[in-house]
């Protein structure tokens, strides 16, 4: 899965998205979705005009993440015998 890390690098140059948005022309919306990791399909434009202004490169922006197979079941790997309650109160 890809993720956007527009709001982390933001964070860590202490910029607001409406300083990004004034800077690049790219509109508020846009932004947003890149923001709160929204966006379905990545504009080339968009992604210049921030690599540009942020003085990063797309690998920066843009991170593959490793995502675990959505059908495995996680009780597969987990110890049952020891979240199973006993019935005893001694």
């Amino acid at each position: 899965m890809i993720t956007c890390r527009l709001s982390a690098i933001l964070g860590a140059k202490r910029l607001k998205v409406a300083d990004v948005c004034r800077a690049t022309g790219i509109a508020r919306a846009t932004l947003d979705r890149y923001y709160y990791d929204r966006v379905n399909s990545f504009d080339r434009a968009v992604l210049e005009k921030l690599c540009r202004f942020l003085q990063v490169k797309p690998g920066d922006l843009l991170m593959m993440i490793e995502q675990k197979d959505l059908f495995e079941t996680w009780v597969a790997n987990a110890p049952v015998a020891a979240a199973l309650p006993t019935g005893d109160k001694a």
